[in-house]
């Protein structure tokens, strides 16, 4: 995919093709907003135009030549993508890395490094990585990705051309969507997803909000903790926290068509029926503030427990 194709992030593909025009390319961003809004693809867009070879006239990548496809198949001798899969970045993979800028580009004009999930790196890496920060290699472009830039050093932060993007706008995402979706399918999908159409397309959102469903009754029922990892703690804080938004809604205005989750219409309605909206509101802001701790690896059971606690004494008036 070239920039140009790039959806609802007009304002940071301008900004990055005009780089490229002015030649004034940085050796280091990086790339910030929610999950599932276009960052690494965008970044993987950015590193073809760079080395494209039929770049001179378009500013863009051609998507045709030898180097686009190499970079599309993960085979370009002057890129790299690093994924990490258990959420961890290690310094290891950090050394690999400079061993890789170590040596001048072999096909492209760059040497590019794509970092997604930045924020998993461990105190470590980001400390040996901030070297290579500060004394980049020539010919070098180094791209972080990252939904949490807050979790990332400010020495870090500071030494990055900051590339901001944003949560698309319902007719981006429905353009984005519309290739595979369609129907009531693509309409609930677009009201789950919030502006981010990367998570629907990765599968399960549905599911994932069902199963999140699921737990907040559980919990309503006093059953024992059934978290497996951080990562579902993760996944059930976000879906929780867009059920409590569409009991706010309910309470302000009374209209389904508002709710992000309009087919849990009459369940949310009867949750929210005796609590008023500073309750409501009051446990978003709870479930925010222990989402935001998470990153801190807090005790699965001893949050379920409390989390639990919280919801029944505020929903139910269970003060027990």
């Amino acid at each position: 995919m070239a920039l140009n194709n790039i959806i609802g992030q007009g304002k940071a593909v301008t900004m990055l093709r005009g780089m490229m025009e002015r030649q004034r390319v940085a050796s280091s961003y990086i790339f910030c907003g929610e999950p599932g809004i276009g960052k690494k693809t965008t970044a993987i867009s950015f590193a073809k135009a760079l080395n494209c070879l039929n770049r001179l006239d378009t500013v863009d990548a051609c998507d045709a030549c030898a180097s686009c496809r190499k970079i599309d198949a993960g085979v370009h001798p002057d890129f790299l993508l690093l994924a990490t899969e258990d959420r961890t970045i290690k310094i290891e993979e950090i050394r690999a890395i400079e061993e890789a800028l170590s040596f001048k580009p072999y096909e492209g004009r760059y040497k590019i490094i794509i970092i997604d999930e930045a924020e998993a790196m461990t105190l470590p890496a980001a400390n040996a990585f901030l070297k290579t920060l500060e004394e980049p290699p020539d010919a070098s472009v180094i791209i972080l990705v990252t939904a949490r830039p807050d979790m990332l050093p400010a020495t870090i932060r500071s030494r990055c051309c900051r590339v901001n993007f944003f949560p698309l706008a319902e007719g981006s995402s429905r353009q984005v969507l519309s290739g595979s979706f369609e129907g009531p399918a693509l309409e609930l999908l677009l009201r789950l997803s919030m502006g981010r159409p990367g998570e629907a397309l990765s599968g399960g959102l549905l599911e994932s909000r069902d199963w999140s469903m699921g737990l907040f009754r559980d919990m309503l029922k006093s059953e024992k903790d059934r978290w497996a990892s951080r990562e579902e703690m993760e996944r059930w804080f976000d879906q929780s926290l867009f059920l409590l938004r569409d009991m706010a809604s309910l309470k302000i205005s009374g209209d389904p068509s508002r709710l992000i989750n309009r087919d849990l219409h009459a369940e949310l309605s009867r949750l929210s029926k005796s609590v008023g909206l500073t309750v409501i509101l009051y446990l978003y802001d709870e479930l925010s503030l222990l989402k935001g701790l998470l990153f801190y690896n807090l005790n699965k059971s001893i949050t379920w427990n409390y989390t639990a606690s919280l919801l029944r004494k505020e929903l139910l008036g269970n003060h027990a």
